[in-house]
């Protein structure tokens, strides 16, 4: 069959280059470059704590996946499996946490409960002040400017046709498949997948498809380059959003952080997203809070990225639910990256098969349409 794939991020590239695997002709475009948008602001955390439950089937398959880039992209993306920390520094934290884990422990997730003494044995220099940690030891990190590319790349190789800067211009339904019109001419299949990222709903919209989606930005920052020495990503178990930092150190030694900043919304034309100087120190405070001593370290930028929130923070995933032919995946709300490579296996087995081994249905589109329906039954009521 004949696949178009709108967007170029890692969802799409993820999404052309399995699709390519399994014999699909594909076509993928993308208005800039490849991976150019949300995926290369992305912190590159590959994290299964934390995650809704319905999402870990999904963050399996795709941590699979991850293990084995290297050998399938035929370049290091820089995946390193170097644990996911979370610390914890009060009693709230610690019940969040300790609720979490066992109710992740049937989804196939093990996390290891660390008291303060481990982690100052095993992770020097973090948290002095936490009363504990959560370690998961398969998760880590990967390169966002590198897997977009890649996948890209191979797909390439496999056949797909990547077309880059290439505006949209309309999107028809026809009785064979689609017609999509684009400023580089125009491409017809006999199915749609749109891994448009923020720009999802406004596809999904020209089918009939309501999707609460509002674009907003992270605010990054990277430092100066120290000695190599913190090896897992590090985040934190809080109530409290104004403490929610991330940071991971490269294998170049710069410290990579996000996190504790609200996230600003975004004007999807043109869709640039800017980081906010005004919010970085508060910033700085909740990651030092991780790592003293990244406070005597120079901050040499900060960068955002526009990217796409659902009001239930789940993203959209699979069949549409008015066309045939249509499928959808987008909307991952700032934690899309590890899902990537498992989201395009995924809809590539489904678009090619007509099933997927990998529960969809919490990710389905026309949840928020039978949502308001309920609640317009209540009001009548």
């Amino acid at each position: 069959m004949d696949v178009i794939v709108l967007g170029g991020g890692l969802m799409g590239t993820a999404s052309a280059c399995f699709l390519a695997r399994r014999g699909a002709r594909v076509t993928l475009i993308e208005r800039n470059r490849v991976g150019a948008g949300a995926t290369v602001a992305s912190f590159g955390n590959i994290r299964r704590t934390g995650r809704h439950l319905s999402q870990l089937p999904l963050a399996h398959r795709s941590l699979r996946l991850w293990a084995g880039a290297e050998k399938m992209l035929g370049r290091d993306v820089e995946f390193r499996a170097t644990g996911h920390i979370r610390l914890i520094f009060d009693e709230g934290g610690l019940a969040d946490m300790r609720a979490y884990a066992e109710a992740a422990r049937p989804w196939g997730l093990e996390l290891e409960e660390l008291s303060p003494r481990e982690i100052q044995t095993r992770f020097p220099g973090l948290g002095p002040d936490a009363i504990a940690a959560s370690f998961s030891p398969h998760d880590g990190s990967g390169n966002p400017r590198l897997i977009a590319p890649a996948f890209a790349e191979a797909a390439r190789k496999l056949g797909a046709k990547i077309v880059e800067g290439a505006e949209i211009g309309t999107i028809r339904h026809t009785g064979s498949g689609f017609l999509v019109a684009t400023s580089k001419g125009s491409f017809a299949a006999e199915c749609l997948l749109n891994t448009a990222g923020a720009w999802g709903a406004r596809i999904a919209a020209q089918f009939g498809e309501e999707v609460p989606l509002e674009a907003r930005g992270p605010q990054m920052g990277v430092t100066e380059p120290l000695p190599h020495r913190i090896l897992p990503v590090v985040g934190i178990w809080t109530r409290d959003k104004d403490h929610g930092a991330y940071l991971r150190q490269v294998e170049r030694g710069n410290f990579v952080f996000g996190g504790a900043a609200e996230r600003v919304s975004v004007d999807l034309e043109p869709g640039h997203a800017a980081a906010d100087p005004m919010r970085l120190p508060a910033q700085l405070r909740a990651v030092a809070r991780l790592l003293p001593a990244i406070a005597q370290v120079a901050v040499i930028r900060t960068w955002s990225g526009c990217e796409g929130y659902v009001r239930d923070m789940l993203p959209v995933m699979g069949r549409s639910a008015t066309t045939l032919g249509l499928f959808h995946a987008f909307g991952f709300s700032g934690h899309g990256f590890q899902l990537g490579p498992g989201v395009g296996d995924a809809m590539a087995e489904l678009i090619t098969t007509g099933r997927c081994e990998t529960p969809l249905d919490d990710f389905r589109i026309d949840r928020f349409k039978a949502r308001r329906a309920e609640m317009d039954s209540g009001d009548a009521l």
